[in-house]
């Protein structure tokens, strides 16, 4: 009955072996010379300026979504033309679950058009 979950099973258990001998094998072979230079943030070679924990722009956010936005539409687009070509049955029916979809989707799209998202100042 578990036999066709053997070799899964044996590749989970190297894989859980392995990433703990490497971290293990890490841990005991790090040398800790802390400094000041060390322990500093370091961004883009460049010294940095001012309070780490400032606030961002809310356009930052919204340039977010809107990439979250088109990201989700490409990755459900896929898949869905595969079925929509291998289902012709179900054309109908999957063009209207794509329309839903889209609209959605637009929904967000002029949220963020809105919000002036696509506005570079």
């Amino acid at each position: 009955m578990l036999q066709p979950y053997i070799p899964v099973l044996l590749l989970l258990a190297f894989v859980v072996a392995n990433a703990v001998l490497i971290l293990g094998i890490s841990h005991l072979l790090q040398t800790s010379r802390p400094t000041a230079v060390k322990s500093a943030a370091y961004e883009s070679g460049m010294p940095s300026i001012g309070n780490a924990r400032q606030r961002f722009s809310v356009k930052f956010y919204l340039v977010a979504m809107l990439f979250i936005v088109f990201d989700i539409e490409a990755v459900f687009m896929i898949p869905w033309a595969v079925a929509f070509q291998q289902l012709p049955e179900l054309g109908g029916v999957l063009i209207l679950e794509m329309l839903t979809f889209v609209g959605i989707l637009a929904v967000g799209f002029v949220y963020l058009w809105k919000r002036g998202a696509l506005q570079w100042d």
